[in-house]
């Protein structure tokens, strides 16, 4: 088995995610892409299997900032970031989980100090507000993509947050419904690597 949470499973084979009991954390996550669907995956977790969106330029080995690809790569899970008012489940994880707050942006110019960085706006350089309109954000966890030690243009922001219905793509992330991420968060620590393969 690829990925596998540090327990036992139950004799008939079915996952203990989600049972409410208090969960082991997964050591891996794998993603490959959706065959035919080249911007959608899907994720194995334990045993369970769920679909998500992956980067409008589909998987590539030789990730460039804005060229909207999902790096193929091993990428640990770091911390996270969430909306209190929207997204509670955040809460019941293993990971270090800070909430938005209307002054948190993440920088996405290259030639910045601050590059692939969390950054307070406004912010002089070009930046993404964390606190968006959308629900994208909600439950946002930080993946060591181009983290240490960052290489400029290498790509900035490889999350893993919620998805857009229908699985639309996303800038180069991945993403899962709400449903799924409520269910995966308390399996999810510092040690978990999320692998996006082909």
């Amino acid at each position: 088995m690829i990925c596998s949470v540090k327990r036992s499973y139950p004799k008939n084979g079915a996952s203990k995610i989600g049972s409410g009991k208090s969960p082991a954390a997964l050591s891996a996550i794998v993603v490959r892409p959706r065959p035919g669907h080249p911007t959608q995956g899907l994720m194995k977790a334990g045993q369970l299997v769920i679909p998500c969106a992956l980067g409008r330029g589909g998987i590539v080995a030789n990730k460039r900032e804005g060229d909207g690809g999902t790096p193929l790569a091993a990428m640990r899970i770091l911390s996270g970031y969430f909306r209190g008012d929207r997204f509670a489940g955040a809460r019941r994880t293993r990971l270090e989980m800070r909430p938005i707050g209307a002054a948190l942006g993440w920088c996405d110019m290259p030639d910045d100090r601050n590059y692939n960085r969390p950054v307070k706006i406004p912010y002089r350089s070009g930046h993404e507000r964390m606190k968006r309109d959308d629900r994208l954000y909600d439950a946002c966890l930080v993946l060591d993509w181009n983290i240490s030690p960052r290489r400029r243009g290498r790509g900035s922001a490889i999350f893993f947050h919620l998805a857009r219905p229908g699985f639309t793509p996303t800038e180069g992330c991945v993403a899962v419904s709400p449903r799924a991420m409520a269910r995966l968060l308390p399996h999810l620590g510092a040690g978990t690597v999320l692998k996006v393969v082909r």
